[in-house]
This record gives structure tokens, C-alpha cells and sequence, in this order.
């Protein structure tokens, strides 16, 4: 991610240079438009007042359609209106210019400026290309490397890339066919408005998720009863369902009063929807992220399997959440061993806990051998708490026999990705495989790894809503 990080800076860094150069370049090319409204006049006819003279210096007028089209030559540096009038000196239109101190011509009726295409272009073309790097480092992110925030912010903000790159595609193309029709102002409002756009594009798929996460929850209710951890997917789903209503609510009231008034709304607005996004994309990465790892198998190179585990039953069987990944890990171990002859040490993982009558490890070693796996083949790791502590005890044991080897971890497809998270923060290199699960377990248990990827990063993720709110909040108070 770093490495796409700097890749999209760089681009930044350069449609920057070319939208300067373009501006610089196109000095003299600046055409104001201003429309007649059904007014029948020829352009001979129509006569032009600048009110500062020197400022700008107006071009022969032309009508096209329903609209004088005006070349707008730069002058000295300063503002000035121009009055639009007919040959009997009736004035009908005012434009306001501003001359920068490069000789670049700003409209103040239309938001237009000197080079204001190339700056679309350049913008259309920056969303397109960071959403294709950002979903190469996606999609390369391979092996341990992976598992991390960085991949499912590639994921989530890939898309969010993607959606406003083609939005402002259309707005570049309408822009470019007719400048007079689709003001800068347009433009404007569409760049700061993304994130509102963003979420309009999605509303289908997240209200089917919610629904999906309800349809899960009333099913795992009802083979295992209510607790507030198997109603979370309704809560995320009423959350969804709510923020998404909030933002069709917001943006479409009627907002009446001053022009301050009205862009601090459409501020708000665009900021709640911004904050809005990201919880989305995150949200979206994360669960891309976790069914990729979920259907991953690794290379059957693996010299040591880890096994993670998690309750069992007071007899010391196994149960069917454990039991499926102890078996996964076999059949895993077997396949390896039938494509390349290489027989991997097991590893299950996990200490005692305070209802378990033996250390989790121990049962699993015990079906272990039951299911014909030599005693040499197991190395039981029985003191971790979790799953941080079940990979960091576990690459003790299996760096004191051999530094270096390579790893493979089984657990429940859920809990596949967000293993590999704190695998890597233990500083074990490894892949996941995981075990299936029922379908009505799957969906709220994956949502709640979700819930502890983000709040094992609070401060960043923060950090992350922070910067992208100030960003669109002061194009909104710049643009809006």
C-alpha cells in the first residue's frame, strides 16, 4: 500500500504541473457564455461595456443557439463587469471577470477559467488511474503480506475511486461538448458532492446487505437463542438502512437564505456524506478482504500447520466450529503430503480456560491421534489466551526448532483474515485456509471480526474520516 500511496502522490504531482501548464498556455482562449433567454438579437448588434477597462479585453460576440458566446482576452490583473447590450443600448446581461496575476481569466457567473477543461480532464483522469492503482495493490498484495488494513483500504477505496471517476467522466464529457450549457459550477458541485454520489451508487447493494445480515441474525436466533452478539448483523443493517435514509432525508430538503446560509448546509451535507463513504468502503474492504482469504488455499509447501482453537465440550470432544478446523488442517496436511511428500508438524494452539477441563490444545491433539496422526507430527502450544497469543507462543515454539519455516494457519473461514492480521503483528509470516461454517453463522460472525479489525485501529481509522472530511468540507466551503 505505501508503494501505491506514493505512485498516486506522484500522479497528483504531475496532472498538478500539467494543469498549471495547461492554464499558462491557454492564457487567451478563454470563452464566457451567457444566455439570451428567447431573446432575438444578432451578434452584430449586441454591444459589450467593460466597466475597469484594461482589465479584459472582449472579443466579437457570437450567438450560438440561445447563448452569446464572448472570447475574453486577459489584460492587467485586477476585476471588472461587462455589460451586455443591444444596439439601442439596452442593457441585458452583466458577467464578472477576474484577472490573476498570471494572466488567467476567472468567470464569476459560471465558475468557468482559464484552462478549466484541462483541470477536469486531469481530475477524471487522477480518479480513474488511482482506482486502477489502488485495486492493482489489491490484487497483488499476495502470501502474508495480504493480510492488513492497507489491502482492505486498497479494496474499499478502489471502488470509491472508481464510482467518482466515472461520474466526473460524464461531467468531463458534458462539459467539453457544451461549456455553456454545463457551467464550472456544475462541475463544482458534482466534485464535492462525490461522497452523496458515492452512496446514491450503492444504496442497492448496502440495503441488500442489511437485509441479508437480518435474514442471517433471525436465523441464528433462532438455533442459538438471543444474545446481543447474534443480533449485531441487525444492528449494522439498521445502521446502514438509517445512514442512507439520513442522506436521501438531508439532501433533498429545500434550504432557503443567504448564499452563506446555503453553502454551509450543502457543507454539512457533503460532510455527513463523506464520513458516510468511508464507513462504507471500509466496510466493503473488509468484507471483500475476508472472502478472498475465506476461499484461499495456500501452496502445499507448509512446514508447520497451526491450528487455532477455541472452546470445546466438558468431555473433551471437540465441538463442530472446532472440530472444523482441526479437520481442515488434516485434510490440508494430507494433501500436501500425497502432492509433495512433505509431512508439516501440527501445531493446535490454545491454553485452558476457566470452564475447560484441559487446555484446548490438548483436545485437539487428542483427536488429532485418534484421526491417525503420528505423535511426531504434533507440537501442541497450550498457554495462549488468543489469537494474538495463539500466534505469537506458536512462532516461539516453531522458531526454537526451526527460524524460518514456513507456515500455514487453519480456523474457521470467518476468522480467516483477521487472523492473518494479528499473525503479522506478531511477526509471523504465514496463510490462512479455513473450515466452513453454517450459513446462518457465517455472516454475523464475519461482521463482528469486521467490527474488531476497526477497533483494533481506532486512532487510525479516525485519523483517516478526519483527513478525507476536511478535504471535501473545504471544497465544499471553496467550490459549493
Amino acid at each position: 500500500m505505501r508503494k501505491a500511496t506514493i505512485q498516486i502522490a506522484v500522479l497528483a504531482a504531475i496532472l498538478l504541473v500539467i494543469c498549471v501548464g495547461c492554464r499558462l498556455a491557454m492564457r487567451g482562449t478563454y470563452v464566457a457564455s451567457y444566455p439570451l433567454n428567447a431573446r432575438e438579437i444578432a451578434a452584430e448588434e449586441i454591444r459589450l461595456r467593460p466597466e475597469t477597462p484594461g482589465v479584459v479585453e472582449p472579443g466579437a460576440p457570437r450567438v450560438e443557439g440561445n447563448w452569446v458566446r464572448i472570447p475574453i482576452r486577459p489584460g492587467q490583473r485586477g476585476e471588472t463587469f461587462v455589460g451586455l447590450a443591444d444596439a439601442e443600448g439596452n442593457e441585458f446581461g452583466l458577467l464578472r471577470f477576474r484577472v490573476g496575476r498570471f494572466g488567467t481569466v476567472y468567470d464569476g457567473a459560471t465558475g468557468g477559467f482559464t484552462g478549466d477543461t484541462a483541470v477536469l480532464v486531469a481530475f477524471t483522469a487522477f480518479c480513474l488511474l488511482s482506482a486502477a492503482i489502488l485495486f492493482h495493490a489489491w490484487r497483488g498484495a499476495k502470501g502474508p503480506a495480504f493480510y492488513g488494513y492497507a489491502t482492505i483500504h486498497a479494496a474499499g477505496f478502489s471502488l470509491f475511486s472508481l464510482l467518482t471517476g466515472l461520474t466526473m467522466l460524464g461531467v468531463t464529457l458534458r462539459h467539453l461538448l457544451r461549456p455553456h450549457e454545463f457551467s464550472m459550477l456544475s462541475a463544482y458541485s458534482a466534485i464535492c458532492s462525490a461522497s452523496w454520489r458515492f452512496m446514491m451508487a450503492t444504496a442497492v447493494p448496502v440495503l441488500a446487505f442489511a437485509a441479508a445480515m437480518a435474514v442471517s441474525n433471525v436465523a441464528l436466533v433462532r438455533h442459538e437463542g438471543f444474545s446481543p452478539k447474534n443480533v449485531l448483523g441487525v444492528g449494522v443493517g439498521l445502521a446502514l438502512v438509517a445512514g442512507e435514509a439520513l442522506a436521501f432525508f438531508l439532501y433533498g430538503r429545500d434550504m432557503s437564505g443567504s448564499e452563506r446560509e446555503i453553502r454551509l448546509w450543502t457543507t454539512l451535507c457533503n460532510v455527513y456524506a463523506t464520513a458516510f463513504a468511508c464507513f462504507e468502503c471500509v466496510l466493503a474492504g473488509a468484507i471483500v478482504c475476508g472472502l478472498k482469504a475465506a476461499r484461499h488455499v495456500p501452496a502445499p509447501e507448509a512446514d508447520y500447520i497451526l491450528i487455532l482453537g477455541c472452546k470445546f465440550r466438558r468431555d473433551g470432544t471437540l465441538t463442530p466450529l472446532l472440530r472444523g478446523r482441526v479437520d481442515r488442517a488434516v485434510a490440508f496436511w494430507r494433501a500436501q503430503r500425497e502432492a509433495t511428500g512433505r509431512q508439516a508438524v501440527l501445531v493446535p494452539s490454545g491454553g485452558r480456560g476457566a470452564d475447560e477441563p484441559m487446555a484446548e490444545a490438548e483436545a485437539m491433539r487428542r483427536y488429532l491421534v485418534a484421526q491417525g496422526i503420528p505423535e511426531d507430527r504434533i507440537l501442541p502450544e497450550d498457554r495462549s489466551r488468543n489469537t494474538y497469543q495463539n500466534m505469537q507462543f506458536s512462532k516461539a515454539l516453531i522458531e526454537a526448532r526451526a527460524p524460518g519455516a514456513r507456515v500455514v494457519y487453519a480456523t474457521t473461514n470467518y476468522h480467516v483474515f483477521r487472523s492473518g492480521v494479528w499473525a503479522n503483528l506478531a511477526g509471523l509470516p504465514c496463510e490462512g485456509v479455513g473450515s466452513p461454517t453454517k450459513w446462518w453463522y457465517w455472516p454475523n460472525a464475519f461482521m463482528r471480526e469486521c467490527a474488531g479489525l476497526m477497533l483494533n485501529r481506532v486512532p487510525q481509522e479516525l485519523l483517516l474520516l478526519a483527513v478525507l472530511v476536511a478535504f471535501f468540507g473545504a471544497l465544499s466551503v471553496a467550490l459549493g
